[in-house]
């Protein structure tokens, strides 16, 4: 069930466009940024909101890499891996975050504070390796660069 605040922010939104299914990108990520990830029941309940069948709403959501679907982090690490990044040394940032989070692509810590994703180019190449999370970008990356980027999270957490 959608929260009155969310359905408002949707409704919102919806006002801006001929059409209201034409709003579907921005209602998922209202709905994300209230309840962190897009569940089914969510997906259903904004469907019927925009006029649109869960399926129909479903196959925009997992076209965009940054709906998410499943329960993620309350940080979402995406790690470049474009060539440019790859070739700077994406890998070894890759298996930094490896080691210091203990969890790989695709997977979440145990206690639930980061998600790692790939993501096929942040546009940033001049400045590879770099990475993203959340929405802020961290460019010439390197692992003493990274750890104090996640040491102030830590920090900010505590």
């Amino acid at each position: 069930m959608l929260s009155e605040t969310i359905v408002q922010e949707i409704q919102a939104e919806m006002s801006h466009y001929p059409e209201r299914r034409a709003a579907c990108i921005e209602a998922l990520k209202i709905v994300q940024r209230h309840q962190g990830w897009v569940s089914n029941e969510s997906l259903r309940d904004t469907a019927a909101i925009l006029g649109m069948s869960p399926a129909e709403l479903d196959n925009v959501a997992t076209f965009y890499n940054l709906i998410f679907r499943r329960q993620v982090g309350r940080h979402v690490v995406f790690l470049c891996d474009s060539i440019s990044c790859w070739v700077m040394g994406a890998e070894g940032l890759r298996a930094h975050l490896r080691s210091r989070l203990g969890i790989d692509l695709g997977e979440t810590t145990a206690d639930g504070r980061f998600t790692l994703l790939p993501i096929a180019c942040l546009g940033t190449c001049d400045h590879a390796p770099a990475l993203m999370i959340d929405e802020e970008l961290h460019r010439d990356l390197t692992p003493e660069r990274l750890d104090r980027v996640l040491d102030r999270l830590a920090a900010e957490a505590a």
